[in-house]
């Protein structure tokens, strides 16, 4: 039995104004920086660092100023040194984020598994492997006179629908819902899904699909 759940009982965790530590976009900048911060917290000289590492003065001060790029093996020593894992020293660095943007009409049209003529499916973009772990498919679906009803979808992850023109009954599991310009729709898309009813046609909406990306 699909479980209806009013965004009413929604509690929202995230703070998405909550301001984060400025991260730096050059590695050896930000490994420097990283590296001088934990030598002041253990209140450790430069010349003391560097004694136990085995590094000349002159070369802690260049990698604590980004000024050289240290081999692995000397952040190893240094991560020794400080007591630290080594990838702490890489905790200050700002990845690039990836991000597709595209133009009205210049959506890719594609054939999903399990469509038939008459359904239209145009992908709006796609972040592959990045470092939220999750990959997100966006797709403007356009149903016309011809789409016929088919087969409910079934796969992983967390479907988001907003309706843009038209109405159908759209089937979640053992609920039909009906949805009409302005709509949305979130499931669980590990269930059976998909417009089983085309009321008002022609219809158009959003379907933004996230599901995990694999290890």
């Amino acid at each position: 039995m699909t479980k209806k759940t009013s965004v009413r009982d929604t509690h929202l965790t995230q703070d998405p104004h909550a301001v984060r530590e400025v991260r730096e976009k050059k590695l050896e900048v930000a490994i420097g920086r990283q590296v001088r911060e934990l030598r002041k917290r253990q209140r450790l000289t430069g010349s003391e660092l560097a004694t136990q590492t085995g590094l000349s003065v002159g070369m802690l001060s260049k990698i604590e100023n980004g000024v050289i790029s240290p081999s692995l093996a000397t952040l190893q020593t240094l991560a020794n040194a400080l007591r630290v894992p080594l990838v702490q020293l890489f905790s200050g660095f700002e990845e690039p984020r990836g991000a597709m943007h595209v133009k009205a009409g210049e959506g890719v049209e594609i054939a999903r598994a399990g469509t038939r003529a008459g359904h239209q499916y145009r992908l709006l973009g796609h972040i592959g492997s990045n470092d939220s772990g999750v990959v997100v498919e966006p797709y403007l679906i356009d149903l016309n006179d011809e789409s016929d009803r088919f087969p409910t979808f079934q796969h992983e992850g967390i479907e988001f629908l907003y309706m843009l023109e038209g109405t159908v009954d759209y089937r979640h599991g053992d609920q039909l819902y009906l949805l009409e310009p302005g709509d949305s729709l979130v499931f669980d898309a590990d269930a059976p899904h998909g417009p089983e009813v085309l009321i008002d046609l022609p219809a158009r909406y959003l379907s933004i699909i996230t599901y995990p990306q694999q290890k």
